[in-house]
């Protein structure tokens, strides 16, 4: 049975979470503090959902420690700011998905469903063979990219999308897609998640090769390797 660690300080939203997840076959645990969630994650989840104001460490420093610690658990965001350059930056800073409150309880867990599939798929099918193109190789056991002697230091999901991109490097990958392989679920037509991790990745490859375009942008299509 998967276990999703509630993070969030409003005692009634925090209930309101515990009874909806677990009417749908999850078991919980609550937080209602940074510092509570932090003590929490070392007996392991499946998925975190993270208010961002918080007592004691705030929502950005916990999801800044989890993925500084390595933790590739899934970390959900739920923010009453829903301005793109804040959810830009959650995504930049590791989170896996947001949404903003209010939500609709349906499609919390559907992005909920969405983030455990793309787990369990990636533990089963982590790609594993080496592959290289225009200097750029794929170092399989680090998850990482290496050109010149240098490391990109990509995310796992990072790591996904090049890896699925550097497979078929002629293949125009639409963002469905992109998102349906890596992410392991239907894209619902939010294309920040997306933008937001090629613009990372393309600025870590453009360290690796200076002066050159590794993705090109297919114009009311998707993305490919620069032939």
């Amino acid at each position: 049975m998967h276990e999703i660690l509630i993070v969030e300080d409003d005692i009634h939203i925090n209930e309101m979470l515990n009874e909806l997840l677990s009417q749908n076959g999850y078991k919980t645990t609550a937080a209602f503090s940074g510092t509570e969630a932090l003590l929490c994650l070392p007996r392991g989840f499946s998925l975190v959902l993270l208010d961002l104001m918080l007592p004691g460490k705030t929502g950005e420093q916990v999801l800044t420690e989890i993925r500084t610690a390595n933790r590739d658990i899934p970390v959900m965001v739920l923010t009453a700011r829903a301005d793109k350059e804040t959810t830009v930056e959650l995504l930049r800073m590791g989170a896996d998905d947001y949404l903003a409150k209010p939500f609709d309880n349906n499609e919390l867990l559907a992005r909920i469903a969405v983030q455990l599939r793309r787990v369990e798929g990636s533990n089963a099918e982590t790609p594993a063979a080496a592959l290289s193109y225009k200097g750029i190789l794929l170092d399989a056991d680090s998850f990482d990219a290496v050109a010149g002697g240098k490391r990109a230091g990509l995310s796992k999901r990072e790591y996904e999308i090049l890896y699925l991109l550097m497979s078929h490097p002629q293949k125009v990958f639409s963002k469905n897609n992109l998102y349906e392989s890596i992410w392991g679920g239907e894209f619902l037509g939010d294309d920040n998640t997306i933008n937001v991790h090629i613009s990372h990745l393309r600025s870590k490859l453009a360290v690796l090769l200076p002066g050159e375009e590794s993705i090109q942008t297919v114009w009311g299509i998707g993305y490919k390797m620069k032939a």
